[in-house]
């Protein structure tokens, strides 16, 4: 799997992202996709090789690791990032298409900019952004449900009991290295486990942060200003919601002089 490849696709979240979409980024590759290739994948590799049962019986050692092993722990988690780091994606498809929406603008009208800034996260771009954190979270939530539903806990027993079809009795079987697999499995559990937490503490701060930003344009007189004056030329001129509050103001400004020049 080329892990390199949807590192340097990703790289671009960064420019969008904000200081916790960083660490989160960060902490995926680092701690994450860099443990899984380097160190996982290796401890991981012998376990069907070295997993033995004490019997003789033909196919008895085979059904018994399907039995205890119904989906490995490297390919759960190597779908398991795949589908946490796609959601992210969603953000940069967005961005694409404002700017291809832009460009377009520009070519009709011959100038004028349809957005101030094409990655900012206001509008249908913070809604977006919000809801790819939502299903990285919920990514996340849900394979650490799913490896703890499989394997009935994060543990990884040293000795195992298989009574199942063509095995003439109940056998014991083991795995190699369980408490080197266990200390992986819990360090990947843990690092996920940080992750929802980033995700929460992100997506807490981006509706924190628009809620100011609606109280302020509710309350501010600046605003109010705005909505009066314009009158029904609001009705067919669309405001750029990636403006700042600096920008707006200075909008303002020039409908203010806009309507004086009129009035005269």
């Amino acid at each position: 799997m080329n892990w390199s490849g949807l590192e340097s696709l990703l790289s671009g979240v960064n420019e969008y992202s904000t200081a916790f979409g960083r660490i989160w980024l960060s902490m995926v590759f680092v701690f994450r996709v860099l443990v899984f290739v380097v160190a996982a994948q290796r401890v991981w590799g012998d376990e069907s090789k070295d997993f033995v049962c004490n019997t003789r019986q033909p196919g008895c050692t085979n059904v018994c690791y399907d039995h205890i092993f119904p989906i490995s722990h490297i390919r759960l988690w190597a779908l398991q990032l795949i589908f946490v780091t796609c959601p992210s994606l969603m953000v940069v498809a967005h961005v694409k298409y404002r700017q291809g929406k832009d460009k377009k603008h520009m070519e009709l009208h011959h100038g004028p900019h349809l957005y101030a800034n094409p990655g900012k996260k206001r509008g249908g771009l913070w809604w977006t952004y919000l809801l790819s954190l939502i299903f990285k979270a919920g990514f996340d939530t849900s394979f650490l449900y799913i490896l703890y539903h499989i394997y009935h806990g994060y543990d990884l027993p040293r000795l195992s009991k298989c009574s199942l079809d063509p095995c003439p009795n109940t056998v014991d079987c083991f795995i190699s290295r369980p408490t080197e697999k266990k200390i992986f499995m819990l360090f990947m559990v843990a690092s996920s486990a940080v992750c929802i937490f980033m995700c929460i503490l992100e997506m807490l701060y981006l509706v924190g942060k628009r809620i100011v930003r609606l109280s302020r344009l509710r309350h501010g007189a600046d605003q109010h200003k705005l909505t009066t004056l314009a009158g029904p030329s609001s009705k067919y001129k669309r405001t750029d919601p990636t403006l700042d509050e600096s920008q707006l103001n200075s909008n303002v400004d020039e409908v203010k002089e806009g309507a004086v020049s009129t009035t005269l």
